[in-house]
């Protein structure tokens, strides 16, 4: 069986679905879809915490999923902006799980890691399945992975 290791850009995913389809990401149906007949070693999930009600059930549903959810405090800045980027954390913890992986996921759009897909899949010579929505997905991402699966109306919630 293959060893699959997943990792979502939950801000990432939101959005981006949101903003194209007006619709919510289906964990359920993308969890099922990309562990198929494989094990899955480790499945992280990243947010920012604001704390709300609505959140913390999400979290829990994607705790009852499988994802382990790793949370960064939601900053907001005084100029009005906010941060709560991920992109090292992501990054980070797909370095120290690739080695025990055959498959590495990345559902996100962010052109930001197409370094970190590149160097998977040419020096370390992982398979490296990416998921994005098409119109907000980084080509320079699309092209560096080894399959980039679009997120279309069959992973999005009705």
């Amino acid at each position: 069986m293959e060893k699959v290791a997943i990792f979502v850009d939950i801000q990432n995913v939101y959005y981006t679905s949101r903003q194209t389809y007006k619709k919510n990401f289906d964990y359920n149906h993308f969890w099922r879809k990309a562990t198929h007949e494989r094990e899955v070693i480790c499945a992280n999930a990243y947010a920012t915490d604001r704390g709300d009600k609505k959140q913390l059930e999400f979290q829990n549903i994607l705790r009852a999923i499988g994802f382990n959810v790793k949370l960064k405090p939601f900053i907001q800045r005084a100029d009005g902006s906010a941060k709560g980027d991920w992109d090292v954390g992501i990054t980070i913890d797909i370095m120290d799980t690739a080695p025990n992986a055959d498959v590495i996921i990345l559902v996100s759009g962010d052109g930001d890691f197409d370094i970190l897909v590149n160097k998977l899949v040419q020096d370390k010579k992982k398979r490296v399945e990416v998921y994005g929505v098409p119109a907000l997905t980084a080509a320079s991402l699309v092209n560096a992975a080894s399959f980039y699966y679009p997120i279309d109306e069959s992973l999005l919630l009705a």
